[in-house]
């Protein structure tokens, strides 16, 4: 290597360097509980932390080293890009980072064939904790090179927990809150249910249009069009627009292709999985025991944050149902709830739908309805109506309704369905009398 290479790669690390530290003496919001970083760390495999662009993967990375010695590399740097070579860049690492425990490679997928490099650096004993927006390459990549020598951890936008401690409406630990509480905290949800939880539009709520609307071009330009070679560039973007347009309801491959005048079912299915790849959208399979049926029946997408719906201006006024749905199935994401393997849709014999039916082994867990508005009677049974068929079918009693503003147990021919605001279901407090 060249005394110029040598000297820019050396320049790179130094600045990045000076980015960490910057970083590093920001206050977040603390993700993650001492104990599991403990237990986290101390395991001798890989680090992986997956999620989409600008969730929080590196602050929580960051948290996790804050009392670490550790190197730092960032990978979401062209120049570091253009000029990386592997033995240049170790060396100048231990140069400028002496005695580091860790190794900290920040949006690794970036780097063409990441994982031989990153196994390579295993083998000699490194300490790594790596982060990616690409969760089917980098787990896909890490399975192949590194069999069982990872554990993952998936970040996504912040819950509405998070966000109330951003906003500091609760003091942690607090298990009651008052009315007035309770009232900021519900025009905070309502904000929430639109603009969704990307930490940089929590504290800036007026900037929230704009930066989702930029950040989701984004993701489609850098972490799918480009890096697949896609050259039928506006099918794909008519694609991504109708699954936004068209979240929580279902489709199938073929309608996609004769409504968007895709040449091929193939293709479409291929643009789909782009699209799943970096954490944008989510397909949900509908539950059978018979996994053909599952194959064919409709999926439906979900998009990983509702500020993107509200950003791209697809609807003429809020949908709050939708919304709300879309908020519960990532919420059932971040309680590690797996699609298509503990987490599913359904349709009874009679076509009643059940939004989120939840499996634990060969068991169904629970049964969910997510449903804004109650207090018509219709609405009122034909929700009680598909849970109780369900019920029978899926041999399941826990039944729960999620909605806006009603709290209360109802018995039904011996069922016992509990309604509860989605306020206490996506925070477990209580209130004041």
């Amino acid at each position: 290597m060249s005394s110029t290479m040598e000297l820019m790669i050396k320049n790179i690390i130094i600045q990045q360097k000076e980015e960490r530290d910057i970083l590093l003496n920001l206050k977040y919001v603390n993700r993650l509980k001492e104990n599991f970083i403990a237990e986290y760390l101390n395991t001798g495999l890989i680090k992986l932390i997956t999620g989409p662009r600008r969730a929080g993967k590196s602050v929580l990375a960051l948290q996790l080293l804050k009392n670490k010695t550790f190197a730092y590399l960032n990978f979401d740097d062209d120049l570091l890009l253009k000029n990386f070579d592997e033995n240049g860049v170790i060396q100048t690492l231990n140069e400028v980072y002496t005695g580091y425990e860790y190794i900290l490679l920040d949006e690794i997928q970036n780097l063409p064939n990441w994982e031989l490099w990153v196994n390579k650096l295993y083998r000699r004993g490194a300490n790594l904790v790596i982060t990616g927006s690409n969760s089917k390459l980098l787990s896909h990549e890490l399975a192949s090179a590194l069999t069982g020598r990872f554990v993952q951890i998936a970040v996504f936008p912040f819950s509405f927990a998070e966000v109330i401690q951003a906003r500091n409406l609760i003091t942690p630990g607090e298990n009651e809150i008052t009315p007035t509480q309770k009232g900021n905290i519900l025009n905070l949800l309502a904000t929430y249910l639109q603009n969704g939880g990307y930490p940089e539009t929590i504290l800036n709520p007026s900037i929230s249009k704009n930066y989702l609307s930029s950040l989701f071009d984004s993701i489609l330009l850098k972490d799918i069009l480009k890096r697949f070679r896609i050259r039928q560039t506006q099918q794909f973007y008519d694609l991504a627009n109708y699954l936004l347009a068209n979240y929580t309801n279902p489709y199938t491959s073929n309608q996609l292709k004769t409504e968007l005048n895709f040449n091929s079912v193939t293709t479409v299915q291929k643009f789909i999985d782009y699209l799943e790849e970096p954490y944008l959208f989510v397909n949900l399979t509908r539950f059978s025991t018979k996994i053909k049926n599952q194959q064919k029946s409709p999926r439906k997408a979900y998009i990983i944050d509702n500020g993107f719906i509200r950003a791209r201006s697809f609807e003429l006024s809020p949908n709050f149902g939708r919304l709300l749905e879309n908020l519960v199935f990532v919420e059932l994401l971040r309680r590690n709830y797996r699609p298509g393997l503990d987490l599913f849709y359904y349709h009874t014999r009679n076509n009643r739908e059940i939004d989120f039916i939840l499996r634990k082994g060969h068991k169904t867990e629970q049964l969910i309805q997510v449903c804004y508005d109650l207090s018509h009677l219709k609405t009122l049974k034909r929700e009680i109506n598909a849970l109780k068929e369900a019920s029978d079918e899926l041999s399941c009693n826990r039944l729960l309704i999620i909605t806006w503003d009603k709290e209360e147990i109802i018995e039904s021919n011996g069922l016992r369905i509990e309604v509860t605001q989605a306020l206490n279901w996506l925070q477990n407090i209580h209130i004041q009398k």
